[in-house]
């Protein structure tokens, strides 16, 4: 699919994205609302790298997500960004997030104009994710990597940009009340890592 001409919508959101990105923000973790668990004090994290990619459409920009393959080791089928681990090669945790993101549903790179970076994300996989918010200003022809892509598609601006549109949840994990933000889309349950990163943003959107 190609990036149309952002019209007069798209125009209004993306100027809304980079005031919102303009604003002081603390890091997020997946512990945020699980006070009371203890994270060991030497812990170390691995960088990584996420694309919040922004696709202009007739209605107004559409977040690209992806769903992850169900025979995946780690977090099969759920909803994610593109993006993984950064590798030696990659100059930055952007470097990775475009890489991945080349990989994962075939975005070029240099069809992303980047916007800025949210806070750092502290998983509970002991990762330290960057969330790097882009624009997509060419054409884009998603192509899903069968290994770990299950499928591709897109969110209204709207929906995750609003903090109504999420709620709190919980789940058993490890023996103890795991809460966490969800933010469902039609068949699509966005939650975890992924939600609590477009919270924070959500929260920055909010007047």
């Amino acid at each position: 699919m190609s990036a149309p001409a952002a019209g007069p919508r798209c125009d209004d959101q993306i100027a809304a994205l980079r005031r919102a990105l303009a604003a002081e923000r603390a890091p997020s973790s997946d512990f945020d609302l699980n006070p009371k668990v203890e994270l060991p004090p030497g812990r170390k994290l691995r960088p990584a790298g996420v694309l919040a990619a922004f696709l202009p459409s007739d209605d107004g920009l559409r977040l690209i997500l992806t769903k992850r393959s169900s025979r995946l080791k780690h977090h099969p089928g759920q909803i994610a960004f593109p993006g993984g681990k950064q590798e030696e090669t990659d100059a930055d945790p952007t470097a990775a997030a475009l890489r991945e993101a080349q990989e994962e549903v075939g975005l070029d790179p240099a069809s992303v104009e980047i916007l800025g970076t949210l806070p750092t994300h502290e998983t509970v996989t002991s990762f330290l994710m960057t969330p790097v918010v882009g624009l997509v200003t060419g054409r884009f022809d998603p192509i899903a990597e069968p290994g770990e892509v299950e499928e591709v598609f897109t969110v209204p601006f709207d929906h995750v940009t609003d903090p109504a549109r999420f709620s709190v949840q919980w789940r058993r994990w490890r023996g103890q009340r795991r809460h966490y933000y969800t933010a469902p889309y039609g068949p699509y349950y966005i939650w975890g890592a992924t939600a609590r990163i477009l919270r924070g943003l959500a929260d920055r959107m909010a007047p």
